[in-house]
């Protein structure tokens, strides 16, 4: 207890994070990026856990590109779909024949529109020519046809609902699933629609069942289709108003011997508003489907879309109108009619592919149906999200505060792998979706406060040793001052300057295993190497903080090429710092490494402090970006990462641009770049990187993900240690599972110091 009040502000600190959580999990504050993050999560989630096994329970006719060439543009005339349809369901015998393709306007290709036309005209009662025209009606009458070969067959038609300010109605709805009054008054959560293109009352009334097209009453928030409507209400003209299956159901019902369905309701908070809990679809075996509020459910992807997909078997429409089909051999299965051309416009972003078949949707949604398999979102997510959130983020707000650095960092990794191993656990044996971004996302906040809060306090009493004995100018340009002293001044005023961050990585795991005074004789080594760099490439060392040195150029003696000094000593400061490594590694130490950041720009310079201490330095925005810089180094494992501005002042040396970020503090992005060497000493080998890489950052800041992966593969074959080329490989290949966004500028954000 007394150690749980010696860390109380640090309890509180880490327990920040989860009460915004915690706002956000409950809906009084939604943050869209993590609804977003939620998302890619139960995508990834999917895919992995895809059947990627073929159902031949359901057959795709797929009037494809090569069905196109063979028989024309689509829309086929009526008479090609009525073979089509005879060939279905005479020949071939399907089971339920299901069209995911609209009839709502007449076919006039025959032509027997106009010889009408012409019959009651000018040429009426000449030759007989009316006589003749009625005599080859039935042979012309290609809806007639096609109606005739719908009629006394297990088959149903698609149709679209719309919602406009002017109603519109064409064709004819199918009476409705279920009457207004199977759902409360109160409910609103099922898509209303007051208009329709429904197929020709001639081909409505041929067939038993007919079901709307529509996927989502409107689109995601980032346009994937992950759900599927299986009711929607209408309030239109020129049909009965009520509840309307969708073409997934209809056929799944028709399939299943066209039992009845019901809603089922549980109770909710508000009485006079319970929810929708399910749909029954009774009959010899009854069975429930999980929807939401909305009537509808997850689709159950099986795998990718398309032939090639291997989760349904394609058969093109062309080979089904040539015969090429033994008789019987889509005996007992269900068949959906639908379009994958290109052309045709109807692929869908889905969790399972970018392009994915509209048809092959409808597909998942009976095959899900059919074997029970339908992921649903419960009632009680919100709760268990709220619970998650609380109980982690307790665990870590007491335990990060009593543990030793390591053992937070294997506590916070331990708790985040706990939550995601739930969440998967749920998913995969009781197919249950639950959230799981805020509750990472407030794992990461809490252990960055956490950690943050120990760093700074522990740091304070480094840092005020650092300025009680950094009273004073540098010595090193103590002697050129002396030559002019009425030239300079202790007053602050503002110029351009550079200043470096130089922090040694791996510093804290090699002091464990020293003692104290063996250290401060690593330490010193270490630092006297680095500011001989720095004092012979005329550089003011500012202050030493723990295992980091930071240093400025251009002051108190002005100095013209600032920029190229500063780039030049980090470029040997690595060289020393590798020379300090090799030697520690061969006696069997632990290895270090070296982070520098280097900046450009107008700072503060001057003598500043308190009446205790005071001390020449150098502050304000342009410092801060440069320790940030020093920080973002190790994220790319580079040595060095300097800004654009360093990189204007010196061009004699051969850069490689790193990123575009946006660091903690700045909303303006920063390009960051990477000194090779002087463009005097730079080698070809090192140039044709470089351009290659150039090519690579243009192709990623174009959003253009297959080429960059395509230019970045050599490089990553030549090296594939580099933190570098890990890190973009990683990049490519999560954004080419996304869609582009136009608002992107190529820059990447770090919110952490």
């Amino acid at each position: 207890m007394n150690a749980l009040r010696r860390h109380w502000p640090r309890i509180v600190i880490t327990l920040l994070p989860v009460l915004l959580a915690l706002t956000h999990a409950a809906g009084y504050w939604r943050l869209p990026l993590i609804e977003r993050l939620d998302y890619y999560i139960y995508d990834a989630r999917l895919r992995a856990t895809m059947p990627r096994t073929l159902d031949p329970r359901i057959v795709i006719v797929d009037v494809d590109d090569p069905s196109l060439q063979r028989f024309g543009q689509w829309p086929w005339s009526r008479d090609k779909l009525a073979r089509l349809t005879t060939e279905l369901t005479a020949r071939q015998q399907a089971d339920v024949l299901g069209f995911d393709v609209m009839f709502v306007e007449p076919d006039h290709s025959s032509g027997l529109a106009r010889l009408r036309e012409m019959a009651e005209g000018p040429l009426r009662d000449a030759n007989g020519f009316t006589a003749q025209v009625e005599q080859l009606a039935p042979a012309l009458d290609h809806d007639a046809a096609f109606a005739r070969a719908l009629s006394g067959q297990r088959a149903a038609l698609g149709y679209y609902f719309t919602q406009t300010d002017e109603p519109r109605a064409r064709g004819q709805l199918p009476a409705p699933a279920l009457p207004l009054a199977a759902f409360p008054a109160q409910h609103g959560g099922v898509a209303r629609w007051n208009g329709f293109g429904a197929s020709l009352p001639a081909f409505a009334q041929a067939v038993p069942r007919a079901g709307f097209t529509n996927f989502v009453p409107e689109a995601s928030a980032d346009g994937v289709l992950r759900a599927a409507p299986l009711l929607a209400r209408y309030d239109g003209p020129q049909a009965a108003h009520g509840y309307y299956e969708s073409l997934g159901l209809a056929v799944y019902r028709m399939a299943k011997g066209s039992p009845d369905v019901a809603p089922v309701f549980a109770p909710g908070p508000d009485p006079a508003r319970p929810l929708l809990e399910s749909l029954a679809v009774k009959g010899a075996t009854p069975v429930r489907i999980p929807v939401d509020q909305s009537a509808s459910l997850l689709v159950p992807y099986r795998g990718p879309g398309g032939a090639r997909g291997g989760s349904f078997p394609y058969v093109a429409a062309a080979d089904v109108l040539d015969g090429k089909l033994p008789a019987g051999a889509l005996a007992g299965r269900i068949v959906l009619v639908g379009a994958t051309a290109p052309g045709l416009q109807d692929l869908r972003a889905t969790p399972a592919g970018a392009t994915f078949p509209g048809v092959e949707v409808h597909a998942n949604v009976i095959s899900g149906l059919l074997d029970g398999r339908l992921p649903v979102v419960p009632d009680y997510a919100v709760g268990y999200d709220i619970l998650m959130v609380l109980a982690a983020g307790l665990l870590l707000a007491i335990g990060m505060s009593l543990l030793s650095a390591s053992s937070a960092v294997l506590l916070g990794l331990a708790t985040a792998t706990g939550l995601a191993a739930l969440n998967a656990w749920l998913f995969l044996h009781l197919q249950l979706v639950m959230p799981l971004a805020v509750q990472l996302i407030m794992v990461a906040l809490a252990f960055a406060a956490n950690m943050s809060w120990g760093y700074f306090v522990e740091a304070r009493s480094r840092r005020d040793l650092a300025q009680l004995f950094g009273t004073y100018v540098p010595p090193e340009l103590v002697d050129e001052m002396l030559a002019s002293p009425q030239r300079y001044s202790m007053r602050a005023e503002n110029r351009e300057l550079t200043v470096m961050f130089c922090d040694m990585r791996g510093f804290t795991r090699l002091s464990e295993q020293m003692a104290p005074a063996e250290l401060q004789a690593f330490l010193n080594d270490v630092f006297s190497r680095l500011t001989a760099i720095i004092r012979a490439h005329r550089g003011t060392v500012d202050k030493y903080m723990g295992d980091c040195v930071m240093a400025f150029w251009g002051a108190p003696v002005a100095t013209p090429d600032h920029a190229a000094l500063a780039v030049q000593a980090a470029l040997e400061m690595a060289v020393a710092v590798r020379e300090v490594n090799d030697a520690y590694l061969a006696s069997g130490r632990p290895g270090i490494s070296v982070g520098i950041g280097l900046n450009t720009g107008v700072m503060s310079v001057g003598d500043m402090g308190s009446a205790v201490r005071r001390s020449y330095t150098v502050v304000g925005d342009a410092v801060n970006l440069a320790s940030r810089l020093e920080g973002l180094s190790g994220q790319f494992g580079v040595e060095i990462l300097a800004s654009e501005t360093t990189r204007a002042r010196a061009p004699d040396f051969l850069w490689q641009q790193i990123d575009r970020v946006r660091v903690k503090g700045k909303v303006q992005a920063v390009d960051v770049f990477l000194p090779i060497a002087r463009l005097a000493e730079a080698d070809a080998a090192q140039q044709a990187q470089v351009a290659r890489w150039s090519d690579m950052l243009a192709a990623y800041a174009a959003q253009d993900w297959a080429t960059g992966q395509n230019l970045l593969a050599p490089l990553l074959a030549k090296d594939a240690k580099k933190v570098l080329y890990q890190l973009y490989a990683q990049r490519l290949a999560s954004m080419a599972l996304q869609p582009k966004d136009p608002k992107w500028d190529g820059a990447t954000r770090f919110d952490t110091k």
